[in-house]
Formats: C-alpha cells, sequence, structure tokens
C-alpha cells in the first residue's frame, strides 16, 4: 500500500505553527482544512479515518514521514470533525494527541481549531508567586453541576475568601463521568463531561478577569488504565521500572526522543493554548530517567524559553515523596530549577500534631518538635532513618529558601486517601481547625487551601472512579484495602466505582451561612486578608525569621525589611497544646509597643483590641490560640 501512496490534497495557506513543533503531533485545524501526523513506530502503515455520523466515513492514507511519523492533510475538513486512526488496516484507535474526546475514551477524537478561542484575558501577566494563595479543587466535585461552567459561577466565591490561584486537579480526558483524574488516557484532552476545551478555556478566561491564576494538576509518570492506546502506537512505555498505578512511562529508552516531546509538548500546550499560569506536576517520584539530562530539567528549560517568549512568568510546581532537593535547587547548583515543592512533611508533622495519630507513615512524625524543623528547614526527613520506609529518606533542605515549599493541612490525597475521605472538619474541633489555618497561612511557605476547608465543610472527600472493565474495578477496590492495611483503619472501604463516593464528595460552600461554619469562614477570610496586606508574610527569605518552641508554643518572628534589630519585628505564636500557656515578648528595644493583629484572651496582652498597642512582657494563649502581633518603634501612631 506505501509503494502505491499519492500525495494527499494538502490544505493551501497552512501555518506551521511552533505549536507543533513542540510536541510532533495531533490534528490542527487550518484555514483551508485540516492537517494530521501522529508518531506510530510500531505500524508499518497508518491511515486516517474521518467519522462522519449516520454516514459511514473515509479513509484516507497516511504518508511515511520518517522516525516513526505519519501525516496526511484533509482539505476542506473543520473543527468539529471527528476521526480515528486505522493501525496497520485493522485497528481503530483514538488520536494519542487528541484535543477533544467528545465520546469518551473509547470514541473518536475531534479536530480543534487552536485559536477558535477568543481570549479576552489580553492583560493578564501571572502573579508573583509571593502572591500565592493556592485553592485546590475537583471541577466534579466543585459544584452539583461538576462543569467548568458552573465552577465559573463560583469565581466570587473564591474572590470573596481572597484566594490568589486555583489549583485544578487533572481535567485530562478519564474513563467515564468520575475520577479524580489521575487516570487519564488522552493528556492533551479536557474531559469531555467537564465542558470540553472551549469549557475550559472560558473558565480560564473568567479566573485571570477575577485577577486569580491558574494551576493544573498533570500526570506524567503513567496513563489510566482504561483508554489508552498508546502501546499501539509506538513505545511510550518501558518495563524498566515499575509504577503503582501503571506502566512507567518511556523517558530514557529505546525510541524515548518522542515520548520526550510528547509529554514536555504537552506542558507548553497548556501554557500556550489554555493560558495556564502552572502546572503541578503529580508524583515525580514515579518519573524514571537516567538519561544525561533529566526529563524534569529539560522541561523547566522549556517552560523557561516559552517564558521568555511570552512576556509572563511561567511556574512549575511538583509533588514527591523523596525529599530530593535536586529537583527545586537552581541549575546553577545542579539542580534542575522547579518552583515549588510540596511539602508532604509540613502535612505530616501538622497533622500528628493535631490529632495524634501514628499509624501508616505517621509513625515517624512526633508532633511540636518536627512542625518546628518543617518551619524552620522545610523537610522533616533530611537524610536520618525513617521507620516506616526502613532506611534513611531525605535530603538537607535547610538553605532552600521557603518560597520553594507549598504548605497545608489538608489536600485531595491526604483526605481521599483516609479509609472514608474524612476531613479535619469531621474530627476536630473548632479550635483545632482554627490553629491548622493559622500555622499554614500564617507560616513561612506558599500556603494551599483544598476546597471546602475554609468552613469547615461536613462531607467527606472520597476516592472515586467509574470504569467499564470489570476486571480493574475489582483491582482497583482490592488495591484500595490493601493500601489502608498500615493505617490499621477498621471498617467497610466505600466502594469508589459506586455513584454514591462521587456525589457524596460534593462541597457546599452554602454551609458558610450557618453560624458555627461562618465563624470559621470568617477566620480564614482575615488570615488571607492580613497575609495578603502584610508584606513580611510574603517575604520568601530565611533571612530575619526566627523560629523556637517555648514549652508547647511555636513562636516565629519576622523582622520587617530595612528594620534595624529589635525594630519592625512581626511575632506569630502558635498554642499546639490544649492547656493555656504563658510566653515572653522578645526584647524590643526602643520605644515602642506590640499590635495586636489576631488573637486575645481577656487579662492579657491579647486583650487590647485589634490594633490597639501593649506593652506587657508576657503573652498568654488559650488552648490551640493563635496570636499575631507586631511590634510598632515609637508606638502605634507612628
Amino acid at each position: 500500500m506505501a509503494e502505491k501512496w499519492q500525495a494527499p490534497d494538502y490544505p493551501t495557506g497552512w501555518d506551521h505553527s511552533p505549536q507543533w513543533d513542540d510536541c510532533l503531533q495531533g490534528a490542527f485545524a487550518g484555514r483551508e482544512g485540516a492537517f494530521f501526523r501522529v508518531w506510530a513506530p510500531n505500524c508499518r502503515e497508518v491511515s486516517l479515518k474521518i467519522v462522519q455520523p449516520g454516514k459511514g466515513g473515509s479513509v484516507l492514507p497516511m504518508r511515511p514521514a520518517g522516525d516513526g511519523f505519519f501525516e496526511t492533510g484533509a482539505a476542506g475538513l473543520r473543527p468539529g470533525a471527528r476521526y480515528f486512526y486505522l493501525l496497520d488496516g485493522e485497528k481503530q484507535r483514538p488520536d494519542p494527541a487528541s484535543r477533544f474526546q467528545p465520546e469518551g475514551v473509547h470514541g473518536p477524537s475531534e479536530v480543534v481549531d487552536p485559536a477558535g478561542h477568543e481570549w479576552l484575558d489580553g492583560g493578564w501577566k501571572n502573579l508573583p508567586i509571593e502572591e500565592y494563595i493556592i485553592y485546590e479543587l475537583h471541577i466534579g466535585a466543585f459544584t452539583p453541576e461538576g462543569t467548568f461552567a458552573a465552577a465559573g459561577k463560583r469565581i466570587p466565591y473564591l474572590r470573596e475568601l481572597g484566594v490568589t490561584a486555583v489549583e485544578i486537579m487533572p481535567v485530562a480526558q478519564f474513563p467515564g463521568g468520575r475520577n479524580w483524574g489521575y487516570d487519564g488516557a488522552y493528556p492533551y484532552a479536557p474531559h469531555n463531561s467537564y465542558g470540553g476545551p472551549e469549557g475550559f478555556k472560558s473558565l480560564i478566561d473568567a479566573l485571570h478577569a477575577a485577577g486569580i491564576a491558574v494551576i493544573l494538576d498533570v500526570v506524567y509518570n503513567h496513563l489510566g488504565p482504561e483508554g489508552s492506546y498508546m502501546a499501539d502506537y509506538g513505545p511510550y512505555f518501558t518495563d524498566t521500572y515499575k509504577t503503582p498505578w501503571g506502566a512507567a512511562i518511556n523517558y530514557d529508552g529505546f525510541f524515548s526522543d518522542s515520548v520526550r516531546r510528547y509529554f514536555t509538548g504537552n506542558a507548553l500546550y497548556w501554557f500556550r493554548e489554555f493560558h495556564m499560569d502552572a502546572l503541578r506536576l503529580d508524583a515525580v517520584h514515579g518519573i524514571f530517567d537516567s538519561g544525561p539530562k533529566h526529563i524534569i530539567e529539560e522541561l523547566k528549560e522549556k517552560t523557561g524559553a516559552l517564558q521568555r517568549q511570552l512576556g509572563r512568568p511561567l511556574y512549575l510546581f511538583m509533588e514527591s515523596d523523596r525529599n530530593d532537593t535536586r529537583f527545586i535547587r537552581p541549575g546553577a547548583l545542579g539542580g534542575f530549577g522547579v518552583d515549588a515543592h510540596w511539602n508532604e512533611d509540613f502535612h505530616h508533622a501538622l497533622h500528628v500534631v493535631l490529632t495524634g495519630e501514628r499509624d501508616g507513615y505517621y509513625m515517624d512524625f512526633s508532633g511540636a518538635g518536627d512542625l518546628l524543623k518543617s518551619f524552620a528547614e522545610g523537610f522533616v526527613y533530611t537524610g536520618q532513618r525513617s521507620v516506616y520506609r526502613g532506611k534513611r529518606h531525605g535530603s538537607p533542605s535547610a538553605d532552600i529558601p521557603p518560597g520553594k515549599f507549598v504548605s497545608f493541612s489538608q489536600n485531595h490525597d491526604q483526605v481521599g486517601n483516609r479509609l472514608r475521605g474524612d476531613r479535619l472538619s469531621q474530627s476536630l474541633p473548632p479550635e483545632k481547625l482554627r490553629l491548622a489555618a493559622a500555622l499554614v497561612l500564617l507560616g513561612p511557605y506558599i500556603p494551599l487551601l483544598f476546597m471546602g476547608e475554609e468552613y469547615g465543610e461536613k462531607a467527606p472527600f472520597m476516592y472515586f472512579i467509574s470504569h467499564s472493565d470489570e476486571g480493574l474495578i475489582r483491582a482497583v477496590r482490592e488495591g484500595r484495602r490493601r493500601e489502608f492495611a498500615a493505617f490499621g483503619w477498621k471498617g467497610e472501604v466505600p466502594d469508589p466505582q459506586g455513584e454514591g463516593a462521587f456525589l457524596g464528595s460534593r462541597i457546599n460552600p452554602e454551609l458558610r451561612g450557618e453560624p458555627a461554619h461562618a465563624e470559621l469562614f470568617g477566620f480564614y477570610k482575615k488570615l488571607i486578608r492580613l497575609r495578603r496586606e502584610i508584606p513580611v508574610l510574603r517575604a520568601y527569605s530565611r533571612e530575619g525569621v526566627t523560629v523556637c518552641l517555648q514549652e508547647d508554643i511555636l513562636v516565629m518572628t519576622r523582622r520587617f525589611n530595612d528594620a534595624p534589630p529589635g525594630y519592625g519585628l512581626l511575632l506569630a505564636a502558635f498554642n499546639l497544646s490544649g492547656r493555656a500557656e504563658e510566653i515572653a515578648l522578645p526584647a524590643a528595644g526602643g520605644t515602642g509597643g506590640w499590635r495586636v493583629l489576631l488573637g486575645g484572651a481577656p487579662g492579657t496582652i491579647q486583650g487590647a483590641d485589634a490594633g490597639q498597642e501593649a506593652d506587657a512582657g508576657q503573652v498568654r494563649l488559650g488552648p490551640y490560640e493563635t496570636v499575631l502581633l507586631r511590634h510598632v518603634p515609637g508606638g502605634i501612631h507612628e
């Protein structure tokens, strides 16, 4: 067949976009038609099958273009046309780089015009990372409708809360209509039930109009077990390494150059075509690359080049359970330069302080001392032996700037991977919830909230899927049971396949109107306002910062820029115990007094109303209370 192939009528005036060079595959709608290119080195021949519902379809042979690529043009084909690739005349498969899967993971791909959306955010330039206060959400569980459009209607709520960045859990096309998103099979295709690519672009536009940056969670360590047909096309996967979630991606084996370009191209695609501000790289410890340049280093370099081209900051955040500072150190120091690292150690230390749990990986954490170390250095495990892991764990992080870490008291993993997906608000009293909020939002790191925590959502966030393969469903159920064994949790595991797990995980922000929820919501708003108004709380430097424990009170002082020693101090004190405690204020020197910004108990320095001046040498904190004070040289009126 290849010998008899005749060149098709390519669309005239085809714009060979730089986007094409980034990913080297996919389908583009041009001015005169559409152009298709796919990497399929496993195939002798590939054809394009245009699908016309109710009318059958037409098949166009594709021309070998070298290095395993096949390409063709289709004159007159417009956005909205659907297609498959025919591999060796037998297998009908969706496009691995599909921009839209309107009928799900097993259906045809749809041609999309990358320039079809009329963007309205031309004046948006992203925010400095110092201004990021992140709100993590799941599109399906954030609203009753579970769509991009419905999420857009809650932007006024996000503005009321005061967050400055939204982190969206993965939206890449996954099987069925409900999933956390980490089972995505088509990394370039926003999920059809959420609203597809146009719906996603409209949401991003609206968030930018509200002054809110957008972070997308992306998965480059594996692909979902249902609906991914990449192995039919080429060596996307490797047997050299294993991940807990599926076959590892081939970043360093034979024919891996095009695999690398597929995934780095995906990141650039989100930045360029969807105006994304940042990406969060999921489970980097599951990305294996022994080549001379790690794929994360290459991704950071390409992101930097695109940042210079676009003239706006583009950030990469990452998650890893290895505590490997190589990823966040600058290239000049042998690192990969990733902008910030999710700090699970901070969470674990805080969780033990709040709950006393010591099962599973919490057995490695003992409470206040570990939280102090995390405040002072970032990671808790910096090379010492982990009992849970049975080996030494982590690398030193004391020299890493605080702006390289993201802290949180809850996130999708730490809530959703509990037996019943229970939140802190389902077991802790209000005073502990307020303490958790203060430690995150007044602490030294980039703060992240998980949707619903800000008003004490009572609904759990459970793990949910909607696979169609019964064997796969059984495997997921059994895997969840094994995962919980290390924690000693008792009871029946909620069925992740059941629709109830999904519907029961939807949040209801209207609860913030009820008295108990309203009090917590108001506290979160006040903390966020303080963080946004006080520059030193956003100064990601360890210079001028001290932390210590006075009994069970964690004390952090921060000196305002250009203030002489002893002047311009901000003091945050967090009582980690259930007892009232006193601490001594540091000697400020000179004249002046302490202004109360947050907290207060009658009969003590905190008894002054916020904004009043007090000079007492002792501070008394109630159980689990937080106090924030600012020393004002020369008196409160200066």
